[in-house]
């Protein structure tokens, strides 16, 4: 039976949600949005009227499909070139989601999202639906057809390797910008010392360029080696004119997935999203995705964006 425009508008009504949710668990807006529109085909399909409670039904059949599409990407991944990174969402994405309360926020953290590589697709399934979207775990056991103490225990083991891993510090809109300004100075100043007084000691730098832009396979390790990294990235260079056709690089302060972060953009398009972790302590990392294919989104975005002056103007 067809569905009717009733149907289709409670579709709508959930598909907000429902990317949100895949967006969590996938690490990519582009899947996100191709299990969703599977969603709704198979809303199509069903016999809608017997469908007790839509929302559940709906939730149950994305996270089925999102956890066969973290089976494969397992596969994938092991092909990748390079380090494997989330797609970043920049501040105002409807696609982040909710973010009423500090676990919302976190949950859709650039950090956290990282830290769900570690997991296993239920993990991930579990960690998602409980800490973001606050589903109980009866709920949640009938969405993943497993017992209400399974998914206590699976939610458990979630929240552990999450928080081993973590070192996030909550912060301010403000308090992000300053932070991007700071780092910005320290990175643009040609001195490594700046930057290394800005870094914990454990630092880490790493940036995914999917083998499409140069970027190193493994992290830099270490507050002295992720400075003298940095600081050469800033550098002018024959090398990164070719790569960016000619144009003017424009360095933004923004905030991508809740967090610190610079955009890079040229002549409008977004480049490249480098999004820095904060503890206490100082920046722990720094994370920059410039594989192009994870940065159309960015772009979109980035055309509506009240965007401001650009902090900075590279010479490269």
């Amino acid at each position: 039976m067809p569905l009717t425009m009733t149907d289709v508008d409670r579709f709508e009504a959930a598909r907000p949600r429902l990317e949100a949710i895949a967006y969590r668990m996938l690490g990519s807006s582009a899947e996100a949005e191709d299990l969703v529109q599977e969603t709704y085909l198979r809303w199509q399909a069903a016999d809608v009227e017997r469908i007790e409670v839509p929302e559940a039904w709906l939730t149950k059949v994305l996270t089925n499909l999102c956890l066969n599409q973290l089976t494969s990407a397992r596969a994938r991944r092991e092909t990748y070139v390079g380090q494997w990174l989330p797609e970043p969402l920049l501040e105002g994405d409807p696609m982040l989601g909710p973010a009423g309360t500090a676990e919302q926020r976190e949950s859709v953290s650039y950090a956290v999202l990282t830290l769900m590589e570690r997991l296993s697709p239920n993990e991930r399934a579990v960690y998602v639906l409980k800490e973001a979207f606050a589903y109980g775990h009866r709920e949640i056991a009938e969405i993943l057809d497993i017992s209400e103490a399974a998914s206590q225990q699976t939610f458990s083991r979630a929240k552990k390797h999450i928080a081993d891993g973590k070192a996030r510090t909550e912060i301010s809109e403000a308090a992000a910008k300053r932070i991007v300004e700071e780092f910005l100075a320290a990175a643009t100043s040609g001195e490594t010392e700046p930057l290394v007084k800005l870094l914990t000691s454990d630092a880490i730098a790493v940036g995914d360029g999917g083998g499409k832009i140069p970027a190193k396979a493994t992290p830099f390790e270490g507050a002295l080696a992720v400075a003298k990294f940095l600081r050469g990235m800033f550098k002018p260079a024959e090398s990164k004119r070719r790569m960016l056709g000619g144009g003017t690089p424009e360095v933004y302060a923004t905030t991508a997935n809740g967090s610190p972060a610079l955009v890079i953009t040229v002549e409008g398009r977004v480049f490249g999203v480098m999004c820095l972790e904060r503890s206490d302590e100082g920046i722990v990392a720094v994370r920059s995705q410039v594989n192009p294919d994870k940065l159309e989104r960015a772009t979109e975005i980035w055309a509506s964006a009240d965007r401001g002056e650009p902090l900075f103007l590279a010479d490269w």
